[in-house]
């Protein structure tokens, strides 16, 4: 009996300690997230470059190339693109993730950081939680261009808040790839170097520009299983958009997999990320 009291005794007082380190996390990773914000703000040439790319590829491949696209199901090309530069804008944000963290690593104020009273937790969940509200800026903007151009949503807001935000979660699960990647490696030229080599296939095997029953039959299932292409059928599902018909496994259930998917890159890399940072002074 008094060894019950006294385990519920140590729980009850572990409790404060516990909610006082859960806080003290958390403001460490906001304080983080402004810092991380700040030298967004200081670099406009940055924000010129990953904020043009996309809307670059909207006219280029709405008015360009659109003329010659086929779009599966009722639509132009124009709504049948938006979504899929939804998906590649998050997925080529992985170079601004990684680049910023091996800048970080490389100049040693991770290790500073490391050597202050913060928690362990806090640059990585700064580093996340900054790339979310630049991912909540990008989608502005990209929406904004695609409702200049003639894109929209027909299935309600509800279903198209639902696709920002299978959008959102699929940038959380670059994110993590991308603070891994910077953490392995330091040099910011080289990472640069390795993105696009990882970023260029999984958009050009996918379904953002082109329909994957429009290719030759292993491209388009390769295509129909890549995780982006998952992403933008559902999203282009949930908004009403041209080119989410097929009937592979893969295209009638885009919508769980568009959720599987970066559930699974989280659930592989965030616990990557945060080993390789706990070794980085071992």
């Amino acid at each position: 009996m008094s060894g019950g009291m006294s385990g519920a005794l140590t729980m009850a007082a572990e409790r404060p300690v516990r909610r006082s380190r859960l806080r003290d996390a958390a403001a460490d990773g906001w304080v983080l997230t402004l810092r991380n914000m700040t030298h967004l703000v200081r670099s406009p040439e940055e924000i010129g470059v990953y904020f043009s790319l996309p809307v670059m590829f909207v006219l280029v491949f709405g008015y360009v190339f659109g003329s010659g696209m086929q779009v599966p199901g009722d639509g132009g090309y124009r709504e049948f693109l938006l979504p899929g530069v939804f998906a590649m804008t998050m997925l080529y944000g992985m170079g601004a993730t990684a680049t910023a963290v091996s800048l970080d690593t490389g100049r040693g104020v991770v290790d500073r950081f490391r050597s202050m009273p913060v928690a362990r937790s806090a640059l990585l969940t700064g580093r996340s939680a900054a790339d979310l509200l630049r991912a909540l800026l990008e989608l502005a903007v990209l929406v904004g261009c695609g409702l200049l151009v003639g894109w929209q949503w027909h299935r309600g807001i509800g279903n198209a808040l639902a696709a920002l935000g299978l959008v959102l979660l699929l940038r959380a699960a670059i994110t993590r790839t991308g603070i891994w990647l910077g953490l392995v490696v330091r040099n910011p030229d080289t990472v640069g170097v390795i993105v696009f080599p990882l970023a260029f296939p999984l958009t050009a095997l996918s379904n953002v520009f082109v329909a994957p029953e429009l290719m030759p039959g292993w491209l388009g299932a390769v295509a129909e299983w890549n995780p982006l292409s998952a992403t933008v059928a559902a999203v282009r599902e949930l908004f009403g958009n041209p080119g989410h018909a097929g009937t592979s496994w893969a295209a009638e259930h885009a919508l769980p997999l568009a959720v599987a998917w970066p559930l699974l890159l989280i659930a592989v890399f965030a616990p990557l990320a945060l080993h390789r940072y706990r070794s980085l002074s071992r």
